[in-house]
């Protein structure tokens, strides 16, 4: 098999996977719906203590509030994709299996996590993003142009959010357990990517600073692209840039973890 066919083999398998769980997949659909609708009002009661917050008017803020629903399982927001088996993998010793398939380690797992989040996005993500279009005012672009640049956006986005959990899991390799890490995960996750709130609300330096971050290219940056905020080339270079750091650091530190293994569980 090529290595293309094998990562889209792999991709798949990623896909099926998590289309098994059924009701899993009904219960995360409720309860992104639940929160969106729980969070929409409480927005609406702060962007009218706060007109045009962060630059939103209540529109963008609501449309906000829906896409990352749409996008919370999708890129793993709060941890629980692909680098979970790795830890899993890596503590008990059977990451040693993984070192000898004739496939490349990061490319085998991030192909893994593609195919999760496409059917995140799909199974999980859009039911929540169309009930709120029905039901509360959003900003939507009309014009196939910026649903187009939106796409892309979130293709960089998984790729970006992949490489930084990939980073982690690879931690385990030397603290040889991934409890603490899932938590700073988390709450970095949850935080930095603008989750709770819009990152163009935060203000000053420190508004600066989180905006520079790489969790900014998960949510951020493809609201902003299908609202309009910013010009689509300079949201896909931003992430695109953030991609090759830290998937280039994942080399790195893969290189380092499994030049001298010592496999866990005997």
């Amino acid at each position: 098999m090529g290595s293309g066919r094998l990562y889209l083999a792999v991709a798949a398998g990623g896909f099926r996977r998590y289309a098994t769980y059924r009701v899993a997949t009904a219960a995360g659909v409720f309860t992104n719906t639940v929160f969106g609708v729980i969070l929409v009002y409480t927005y609406l009661a702060l962007w009218d203590q706060k007109p045009h917050l962060g630059g939103y008017d209540q529109a963008q803020a609501v449309t906000y509030v829906w896409l990352g629903q749409c996008l919370y399982a999708t890129l793993a927001i709060q941890g629980g994709g692909a680098e979970k088996d790795l830890m899993d993998r890596i503590r008990t010793g059977e990451i040693a299996v993984d070192l000898y398939r004739p496939a490349d380690l990061q490319l085998w797992w991030l192909a893994g996590d593609m195919g999760r989040a496409l059917f995140q996005m799909v199974g999980r993500g859009v039911v929540p993003f169309l009930f709120g279009a029905v039901f509360f005012p959003m900003a939507l672009p009309t014009d196939v142009t910026p649903w187009a640049a939106f796409v892309v956006t979130l293709l960089l986005a998984a790729v970006v959010s992949f490489a930084i959990r990939y980073l982690a899991a690879l931690s385990v390799f030397w603290l040889l357990d991934g409890m603490g890490v899932n938590q700073a995960l988390m709450i970095t996750g949850i935080f930095f990517s603008g989750m709770v709130l819009p990152l163009n609300a935060f203000p000053g330096v420190f508004g600066e600073v989180v905006r520079a971050l790489p969790w900014a290219a998960q949510i951020q940056m493809p609201a902003d692209v299908l609202m309009g905020e910013r010009a689509p080339l300079g949201a896909f270079a931003f992430q695109a840039v953030w991609a090759v750091v830290l998937l280039s650091a994942g080399r790195i530190v893969q290189s380092a973890a499994t030049r001298r293994v010592v496999v866990q569980g005997g």
